[in-house]
């Protein structure tokens, strides 16, 4: 589904964006003096996340139980792993939104071949429960398995009751897949208010953001996908593509191959993190 910027909660720009503290009580001040507005908890880049849990390793580790999974229906299915330093290497995480579709299982073969997992946003309605089984691969596989709501509705246009069905029948649905429930969700074209965070803080999840998209949904060119994401790539950078677009897939590999050769390390969202844990109710944005 196509990802846009709005007018209620638009995501700020990848360049001259204000830094904010986890812990900084003036999250919400600078919202509102960026414009936006409806928004409580701030934006939290990767890079501040291992900052505060490096300056608080106690606070960091003990956390909130429901943000403890570094990986939930994902990587644990995998079995543990250590951690990449993105504080030494030159980190960036691909995610999918949308899916899993027809050309996932393709994607995953490109993922396994290149030894590189990325983090899946999935929608329940018509995706999860029509592709059981590329979810359970997707965890089986060590990937990062998220959540993209039900329908793709606009949450900021719901109140809270209609958010929690549509986030809470997609934590269901993959949990009922995987056997564990995701702690990351992506709100729809980024869009999100005061109710969209609170019921994800209700629902133990994080929300996530990202720096970087090639606009799949409006071109099935695959060089022109791949040239986009690249001329975007940056260290600590969250790459947005769909799994459900014909131009999509086929871009992967060059996008993978050049970002390597440019000494990248793809990592999921919670590794971008680490040794962070992702908090419930908090947005991370570049």
């Amino acid at each position: 589904m196509p990802e846009t910027s709005g007018t209620t909660t638009t995501r700020p720009g990848t360049t001259g964006r204000t830094r904010l503290r986890i812990a900084s009580a003036l999250a919400a001040m600078s919202l509102a003096a960026v414009g936006l507005t409806g928004c409580s908890m701030g934006r939290v880049s990767p890079s501040e996340a291992r900052a505060d849990a490096l300056e608080n390793p106690a606070a960091s580790a003990a956390g909130d139980g429901k943000s403890q999974a570094a990986g939930s229906a994902g990587r644990n299915a995998a079995g543990a792993k250590v951690p990449v330093d993105c504080e030494k290497a030159k980190c960036i995480a691909l995610t999918f939104d949308g899916g899993p579709g027809k050309d996932t299982p393709q994607l995953l073969d490109i993922l396994k071949k290149e030894k590189v997992h990325a983090t899946f946003f999935l929608l329940g309605k018509n995706h999860v429960l029509k592709y059981p089984d590329t979810v359970r691969r997707l965890a089986a596989e060590g990937h990062e398995v998220a959540n993209h709501t039900w329908t793709h509705e606009r949450l900021d246009k719901l109140d809270k009751n209609a958010i929690r069905e549509e986030l809470g029948r997609t934590q269901d649905a993959i949990a009922d897949i995987t056997g564990k429930k995701p702690t990351l969700m992506r709100p729809p074209q980024g869009r999100m208010n005061d109710d969209v965070e609170a019921v994800s803080k209700e629902l133990g999840l994080s929300l996530v953001l990202w720096s970087t998209t090639a606009k799949d949904f409006s071109t099935t060119d695959s060089a022109l996908i791949a040239e986009r994401t690249l001329d975007q790539a940056d260290r600590d950078g969250i790459i947005l593509l769909h799994d459900i677009y014909d131009g999509t897939v086929p871009a992967v590999p060059a996008i993978i191959t050049e970002l390597k050769k440019r000494g990248y390390t793809f990592v999921t969202v919670p590794e971008l993190l680490h040794p962070a844990k992702p908090v419930p109710g908090t947005v991370y944005d570049q």
